[in-house]
């Protein structure tokens, strides 16, 4: 790795928790595991930033994602430049939960640096299994479970996935050459990546994004069972209203142009779906 003592491993992005499609250690959560929630976030947003910074070469990527998996094996010698994954590391001692998830993540980054292209939804499906699903499973370790296993879980976070690529897909082209709308779809209805360039969505184009979303319906079927099958009601209370909110958003991103303008819930509108989602889980009718 180029480095130099003063050099940072990090290249914040600006992102942060406000800038999700779901809350993120909300007050929803108990309050003694969302330090632990909050330490996970940090460390996902690390690796991802890494991952999606146009400045760094693909070599210099996959060194700083290694030593972030050195931290997480305790093979680095507790490195300061590698604070993040240390503090990840102690978190998940403390927890008890598999380091399997965050090693998942940094698979999917590494994959990032190297490949930019999707030939078809299975091989997406993949990619996701491994840079969204692992988000769920830590949550559902660190709460407890669910008696219906990471099924569930697995398919909200790849819908999330699939609403996020979707809504920074000129983005996500543009900044870095990285598509992930199906590649077969595009040449099903004539057009090529460049079409993700224009001001407005082609009609070609919006068939494919509507093919995206209907790929996601059966996901959504199945997220629909996680409230009811987890141990922690806390955490259905959560994942209800996270479920909301992706509903609404495949709804919106039926209806508007996301080359056009960001797809996204108002503020007013984020919290409704918050509410209505949780709620019913507060008031013992929702599971």
């Amino acid at each position: 790795m180029n480095q130099t003592p003063n050099t940072p491993i990090e290249t914040p992005s600006g992102k942060d928790a406000d800038y999700e499609n779901f809350p993120v250690g909300s007050f929803l959560l108990p309050a003694h595991l969302r330090p632990h929630i909050a330490r996970f976030y940090r460390f996902a947003r690390a690796i991802d930033d890494i991952a999606d910074n146009p400045n760094l070469a693909p070599q210099e990527k996959i060194a700083r994602l290694q030593g972030f998996e050195a931290a997480l094996l305790g093979a680095d010698g507790h490195d300061v430049a590698f604070a993040t994954g240390n503090s990840m590391r102690e978190s998940l001692i403390t927890t008890d939960v598999s380091v399997r998830h965050c090693l998942d993540l940094i698979d999917a980054f590494k994959q990032d640096t190297v490949k930019n292209r999707y030939t078809d939804w299975a091989e997406l499906m993949g990619y996701c299994d491994r840079s969204a699903a692992p988000v769920g499973r830590y949550l559902l370790d660190l709460h407890g479970g669910s008696r219906d296993g990471y099924g569930p879980s697995d398919a909200l976070c790849n819908a999330l996935q699939v609403i996020n690529h979707l809504q920074d897909c000129q983005d996500d082209y543009r900044q870095m050459d990285r598509v992930y709308l199906p590649m077969n779809w595009l040449r099903e209805v004539g057009i090529d990546v460049g079409a993700l360039d224009a001001p407005k969505t082609s009609p070609a184009l919006r068939h494919v994004i509507d093919h995206c979303l209907d790929a996601a319906e059966p996901l959504m079927a199945e997220a629909r069972k996680l409230p009811a099958g987890l141990v922690s009601r806390r955490l259905a209370m959560e994942s209800a209203a996270i479920i909301r909110i992706a509903e609404r958003l495949m709804e919106l991103l039926r209806e508007r142009d996301p080359l056009a303008t960001r797809v996204e819930l108002s503020k007013p509108g984020y919290l409704w779906q918050c509410v209505s989602g949780a709620l019913p889980i507060a008031l013992g009718v929702g599971r």
